[in-house]
């Protein structure tokens, strides 16, 4: 979707006031307000100003798409088959599904929540003049969604605009459109300009005429693209999610071999169906399918990320969605914005250079920082200039962004005189050129390297008596001072992008302010590569082909840039995507809310709008950029453990799907009963990886971990089921009962997996230690205690079958552990 490009000062068609159209009610004329009546008409054809709320996927539908899915379908079942048929103590897997589903549902629905509830408009009410029954005129306090299409909304300091207006009146009115379009400045808004939804008023007063309302308003336009529902980018997940699907189309085929294997191994259908064994076939079918789905891995990996975001909160970090945890860690490409993010968002003075032998001028700098109405780059005179208490003011100008100057006349002789403090080019205007022009060169020069310049100048002229909106400069005007001031930059940026750089993360300072001035505070924060700053109004159009090319080329060459809208901003983002970039957004400002919507990775600071961090995966609530290296080192931690969870699973799906294949074909009894694999499962893998899932790694991350779990999965699994069916093919050959088979078939499996957990536990520490320690120790205390064999129904298996699976156990832990060598050296 294209969005409202901001306006410049320019007046108004008359269309763009809000004339009528073949499908509107004439306008009111632009001196009069609308009548009561008038109200309800156009409330009535919808031309209030009610905001669009869709998010896209209702709870109803999230629920279904986590719930009724084939692999829900198969694991579920078996679960409620289980349940039906009486063996509860075999159906203890349920716990996963619902847990899956559970955090499935929760996380998208939170999403969905918070999306709601983004809104660039946070003012309660509006105030609007209205023509009563009696045709006067008279000041209304209306809710933000009764505001209809020509209303003529008033408009003072501290107001937001909650529709888009033209001006039809003003007396010093100033918007600012900062958070809208990342221009830092106020604006002057006379008569004929169009102020945008969702700007503030800081000046002045006014009336201004509705020309947009709800869904055609700005404030609607940037938000809706925003609030339509999407998953952070995920690799964990969408891995996890591949290796579902693919599990799930291998359920099928070797399901129905399981199936069929299992009621020929006790006697075939006609007789398991006549003799009531089909229930003890179900049973073990249900075993055997249910030990090739990894329920633990989705659930464990939720609480690696949970753990994730719960030790960022208490570094004032917000998690909007778990997956975020692992996102930064993958970002090779951070976007940041300039204000707020880079700097601190405020003025400092840079440097004085007197230019005159003028006295006084200090004085004068000290009143100009402590004035009243002073604007923020006056006040940032008061770190350096103090205010002479004593020091009489006869006469003042307050300072206006139409005029852009403002003025003081004392008549103490420690600064006598009319002092103007202001835009070098206007306040030096009127100056004798020997004077003005060394000046206005040296000004223009500091302009140049991105510092914001302005001039104090002397008269020894009163100021004019007249009104300050049509106040005028005095004669005979000397520049005595040039004065710079610059953005301040976090006394942390300058290390966090260093540790960046580091780690081969590439840079982009995207601003809506001029490219010389993101320039100099990039140069400062020390970005590399900084140039002069581009200027994307040279951006090409990328909604074509050779635009987006374009674009490609000049966002792989160009770093800084000045001057951006909020969907060149999102353009920008999208180009770096197509060159291959995982890219990260960092923003504070309604106009970085769709770059942050669209990056792989969207972070906004604590004290930026309401809308960005609604959109943002990542909330920094103390603004603190230095928050960021340790996010990356969460998300490191989560992706390694993660990855070492996978070959965990994954190696027992492996092994468990070459056991349901072999003893299927076979038409042999499958060997556990599924209570029997699920302690089996709980002292392999999961008990451990509840620890494993936690431990400290700072691997860096490497793209790919879907392939490297498959590299180690595949031969452990083989190795580990070949161990297994070697030992109760000698167990069945040999005659022994079904509870004895099942024993000698626990001591095999656990033994033999259990080194899996040996070589991922490496390099070993006091806690993995512990863990594999208790593993082993676990398997002896499970056959030693009665009630739990009989529990799990295992039998007393003789001496000689006992040696037998320790020995397979030995030689396939000693196979796993050179396949693994010869594989970690290749």
């Amino acid at each position: 979707m294209s969005l409202p490009t901001p306006p410049t000062p320019a007046s108004a068609t008359p269309t763009d006031a809000g004339q009528p159209s073949a499908d509107q009610p004439a306008t009111a004329h632009p001196a009069t307000a609308l009548s009561l009546a008038e109200v309800r008409e156009r409330l009535a054809r919808g031309q209030g100003n009610a905001m669009p709320s869709d998010t896209g996927r209702s709870f109803w539908r999230i629920m279904q798409a986590n719930l009724f899915t084939l692999f829900n379908l198969i694991v579920g079942g078996s679960f409620a088959l289980l349940l039906v048929l009486g063996y509860w103590q075999d159906a203890l897997f349920g716990f996963f599904v619902i847990a899956n589903v559970v955090i499935g549902v929760a996380q998208e629905f939170r999403a969905k929540l918070t999306l709601s509830r983004l809104a660039v408009l946070n003012a309660p009410r509006a105030r609007v003049l209205r023509r009563d029954e009696s045709g006067g005129e008279s000041l209304h306090e209306v809710r933000v969604a009764d505001v209809v299409l020509d209303d003529v909304l008033v408009l003072a300091a501290g107001d937001q605009v909650t529709a888009d207006a033209v001006v039809l009146e003003a007396n010093g009115l100033e918007v600012d459109e900062s958070l809208l379009t990342g221009e830092s400045d106020a604006l002057d808004a006379a008569p004929g300009r169009e102020l945008l939804s969702g700007s503030s008023i800081v000046g002045g007063s006014g009336l201004a005429r509705v020309i947009r309302v709800g869904a055609d308003s700005y404030a609607a336009r940037i938000t809706a693209e925003a609030k339509q529902f999407s998953l952070v980018r995920s690799e964990l997940r969408s891995g996890i999610a591949r290796i579902i699907k693919w599990i799930t189309i291998a359920l099928l085929p070797v399901g129905a071999i399981v199936v069929n294997g299992q009621m020929q191994a006790v006697g075939g259908w006609e007789v398991a169906i006549a003799t009531g064994a089909w229930r003890e076939a179900t049973v073990a079918s249900a075993a055997s399918l249910i030990a090739m789905i990894p329920q633990g891995l989705v659930f464990m990996t939720s609480v690696a990320l949970a753990v994730g975001a719960v030790k960022l909160a208490r570094r004032e970090v917000l998690v909007q969605e778990l997956a975020a945890v692992e996102g930064l860690a993958r970002v090779d490409m951070l976007c940041l914005d300039k204000t707020g993010t880079l700097t601190e968002g405020r003025l400092v003075l840079d440097s004085v250079e007197p230019v005159s032998d003028i006295a006084g001028w200090d004085a004068a700098l000290g009143h100009f920082a402590a004035d009243r109405d002073a604007n923020a780059t006056a006040k940032a005179l008061g770190e350096r200039f103090a205010a002479v208490a004593s020091l009489e003011l006869h006469a003042a100008v307050p300072f206006s962004s139409a005029r852009k100057w403002s003025a003081a006349e004392f008549r103490d002789p420690r600064a006598a005189g009319s002092w103007v403090l202001g835009a070098p080019d206007i306040v030096l205007a009127g100056a004798a050129p020997a004077a003005a022009q060394p000046v206005l060169a040296r000004t223009s020069e500091l302009a140049a390297s991105g510092l914001r310049t302005l001039v104090l100048a002397h008269s020894p002229e009163a100021l004019p008596e007249t009104e300050p909106a049509a106040a005028h400069l005095p004669a005979r005007l000397v520049p005595a001072a040039v004065l710079t001031f610059r953005e301040k930059v976090r006394p942390d940026a300058h290390e966090t992008l260093g540790y960046f750089r580091e780690q081969g993360v590439s840079i982009r300072v995207i601003s809506g302010d001029d490219p010389r001035t993101v320039a100099a505070v990039a140069r400062e924060a020390g970005v590399e590569h900084v140039g002069d700053g581009f200027d994307a109004r040279r951006l090409p159009d990328a909604s074509t082909p050779e635009g987006e090319a374009e674009l490609d080329a000049i966002m792989g060459r160009e770093h800084v840039f000045g001057r951006v809208t909020p969907e060149q901003k999102k353009a920008m983002v999208l180009s770096l995507q197509r060159l291959g970039y995982t890219v990260a957004m960092t923003g504070d400002g309604v106009n970085d809310a769709l770059a942050l919507k669209h990056a792989d990775m969207g972070i906004a600071m604590g004290s930026g709008a309401a809308a960005t961090r609604a959109v943002a995966r990542l909330v920094l609530l103390d603004g603190q950029f230095s928050r960021l290296p340790r996010i990356v080192a969460e998300g490191r931690q989560v992706i390694a453990n993660v990855e070492r969870l996978a070959k965990l699973f994954l190696s027992k799906t492996t092994y468990a799907i070459l056991f349901a294949v072999v003893f299927g074909l076979l038409l042999w009894p499958f060997p556990f009963l599924p209570r029997q694999l699920s302690i089996v499962d709980g002292l392999t893998i999961g008990l451990p990886a509840l620890v494993l899932a936690l431990l400290p790694n700072i691997q860096k991350y490497r793209p790919g971990f879907l392939q490297r779990a498959a590299r180690f999965c595949i031969p452990s699994g083989l190795i580990v089921g070949g161990t297994l069916i070697s030992v109760v093919a000698h167990a069945y050959l040999g005659g022994y009962a079904a509870p004895v088979v099942q024993t000698a078939a626990v001591i095999t499996l656990t033994l033999t997996a259990l080194w899996v957990l040996v070589i991922l536990s490496r390099p070993f520490t006091w806690i993995t230690t512990l863990v594999v320690i208790a593993a082993y120790a676990g398997l002896g205390v499970v056959l030693s205690i009665p009630i739990v064999t009989d529990f799990l129904q295992l039998g007393a298996p003789p001496i000689e079958l006992i040696a037998v699976a320790v020995g397979a156990s030995v030689i396939g832990s000693a196979v796993l552990e050179i396949t693994h060598r010869l594989l970690h050296h290749k």
